[in-house]
């Protein structure tokens, strides 16, 4: 069960889940709690015992910008154009895929940082 839950997930989207969105909202933040957890075995442990601490908080907070990326992307173009109008996708903002931005690796938590690892061959 992942860290973040329904309402982490509607703050990032700054809205309600739709239906469809709500469908697939809990086993998405599992899939990127997962992925967290390839980095950093220890996440589970960590965030319970601190419960309410930052890294708790922080974890919660990635967690869900995973997720929105992955909801608030548009379907499958990046851009589109009409004579003088054109539209792009902020790729940070709207991916579409379930994946941590570097930013997100250095957030600080609880005086440690959730870093990548230095060898190249994880």
């Amino acid at each position: 069960m992942a860290i973040a839950d329904l309402h982490d997930l509607s703050v990032s989207l700054m809205r309600d889940l739709t239906e469809d969105e709500a469908k697939y909202a809990e086993a998405l933040l599992d899939r990127a709690e997962r992925l967290l957890m390839t980095r950093v075995p220890n996440l589970r442990e960590r965030a319970h015992g601190e419960h309410t601490g930052i890294f708790h908080e922080t974890v919660a907070d990635i967690e869900a910008e995973m997720v929105a990326r992955v909801l608030r992307s548009p379907g499958i173009y990046l851009s589109e154009s009409e004579g003088e109008y054109s539209y792009r996708t902020n790729l940070k903002v709207a991916s579409g895929l379930l994946d941590v931005l570097p930013e997100e690796w250095s957030k600080p938590v609880s005086y440690t940082h959730l870093t990548l690892p230095t060898t190249p061959y994880v």
